[in-house]
């Protein structure tokens, strides 16, 4: 394909709009950016709205889009195009190529607009740069783009043609049209045959254009991820072992209520409580030891053994179901039901155990040496009565000398290397407090120096000058703790 056919110069064509004129023009276009998805579904209902001949309605949602592409740009010129407004579709095809300037149909399409408008040397100068973009191309599919429509280059020549014609340079254009006839594509035998006899006779040639609601459309994956899916679906009961459940949510979430789970049914037929008739003693792996007339809860069908698999106090096992019988789970009005559950059992409702409180309890009378006048313990009442009250009379006196020998103690924490902990009585003196840490820490106690921190302060003061007669460890605690600090001097 040659660029010999067009000696008209497409510079001064090309850069026709400057860019405060796209600015200015833009604007009606162009607000601010919006989401995809908010263009996506603009795009679509443009579309559905172009298919049903509603070119109005497809204006108005095209124009909604504040961040326009070239794509829907092309879609708004083509709707411009089936009204009949050829300066506003010029407007919308100039802003498509402003998009994309490599978009040789938005030339083809724009040189036939301005061909209609008179514009003849711009329009020659499109159908130039359309044959430029197509980089020798015999024909561009735009199929993949979302326009189902195919640019042959023998449409781009035969345009050009029509415009020679229009400008009266009727050699120019028979020669342009035998050079098209020489490309390769559908519908170009018939057509070139009537256009020749057209020049000879000189009559002009009409444009060729995009058919009328051929417009870009989005991809049909995207428009299907508009719709509104609901990936968990809603919850429902397939199969439980509690009868009458109708419960479809997660089980942690289910409201329990203390005690069992006693199923709503009228009779014995619908209840899965069953009534073992006589005693039965486990006899293999997985079978159960239950009394006669135990209530159980049937969580199973009988299998090939005879066997069926029940829940009695809380455990699963298996019982012949020739000694399981129905039973009848409804209480009568009027009666109290002392009946004890046994089927599955809930969580317990109880709440979690705390400290217990310490209560000073009397202190012990004291025992006498036993008299000719008592009668000596004889073995039932030292079982029964006396062993029990001096027993719990210990356990109160222990707890107490307990708490006063805690509260007569205090915690010596001393950092060393490491930190040690020792408990020792108020009245320890210092020097006695060196040989308790020179004995924890493993080292002669008279290579440790003890140092500690006034209250409020942050120096470490020795104990060396405070070492005399009298001084004892209830002076360094606050709150029952101290705290010190130790050095090895060597």
């Amino acid at each position: 394909m040659s660029y010999s056919h067009f000696p008209v110069s497409t510079d001064r064509f090309r850069g026709r709009e400057t860019n405060t004129d796209r600015t200015q023009s833009s604007r009606s276009f162009r607000n601010e950016r919006m989401l995809y998805t908010e263009l996506l579904q603009l795009w679509q209902n443009s579309v559905e709205a172009v298919d049903a001949k509603d070119w109005p309605t497809a204006l108005a949602k095209l124009n909604e889009i504040s961040d326009p592409t070239s794509r829907t740009l092309f879609n708004t010129a083509s709707c411009y195009l089936a009204l009949g407004q050829l300066d506003l579709a010029l407007k919308a095809l100039d802003l498509t190529i402003a998009k994309d300037e490599r978009l040789a149909v938005a030339f083809f399409q724009r040189g036939a607009v301005m061909m209609e408008m008179g514009r003849l040397e711009e329009a020659l100068s499109d159908y130039i740069w359309a044959q430029k973009h197509m980089r020798e191309n015999v024909v561009i599919d735009y199929k993949q783009l979302g326009l189902r429509f195919k640019l042959y280059s023998w449409q781009v020549l035969y345009n050009a043609a029509a415009v020679y014609c229009r400008m009266g340079q009727w050699e120019q254009a028979r020669d342009v049209l035998l050079s098209a006839s020489q490309e390769k594509g559908p519908g170009r035998g018939g057509s070139m045959e009537a256009a020749l006899e057209s020049i000879r006779s000189k009559q002009a040639l009409d444009p060729l254009l995009v058919p009328e609601g051929v417009v870009f459309r989005p991809r049909k994956q995207d428009v299907e991820q508009l719709q509104q899916r609901d990936f968990l679906g809603k919850a429902t009961v397939i199969s439980s072992m509690i009868p009458n459940d109708d419960f479809g949510g997660f089980e942690p979430l289910r409201q329990q209520k203390p005690g069992f789970y006693e199923p709503n049914v009228d009779g014995a037929q619908d209840s899965r409580y069953m009534q073992v008739r006589v005693p039965y003693m486990a006899r293999g792996p997985g079978q159960l030891t239950v009394p006669g007339g135990a209530m159980v809860f049937l969580f199973g069908e009988e299998n090939r053994d005879g066997m069926a698999t029940v829940i009695y106090d809380g455990q699963r096992g298996l019982l012949p179901a020739s000694l399981l019988e129905p039973a009848d789970v409804k209480t009568s009005k009027g009666k109290k039901d002392t009946r004890i559950p046994s089927g599955i059992p809930l969580p317990p409702g109880l709440k979690p155990p705390t400290r217990p409180q310490s209560q000073h309890s009397p202190a012990a009378p004291p025992q006498g040496h036993l008299t000719s006048d008592t009668p000596p313990p004889s073995y039932i009442t030292a079982t029964h009565s006396e062993t029990p009250k001096y027993t719990a009379k210990a356990r109160d006196q222990h707890a107490s000398s307990a708490q006063r020998a805690e509260a007569d103690s205090v915690v010596v924490k001393v950092h060393y290397v490491y930190t040690v902990a020792l408990s020792v009585p108020l009245d320890t003196t210092y020097s006695e407090l060196q040989e308790r840490v020179a004995e924890k820490l493993e080292q002669p106690a008279s290579h440790l120096r003890l140092r500690r921190k006034h209250h409020g302060t942050c120096v470490l003061t020795p104990l060396d000058g405070e070492m005399e007669p009298g001084h004892t460890v209830q002076q360094l605690a606050e709150a029952g703790r101290a705290t010190l600090w130790c050095q090895v001097c060597i």
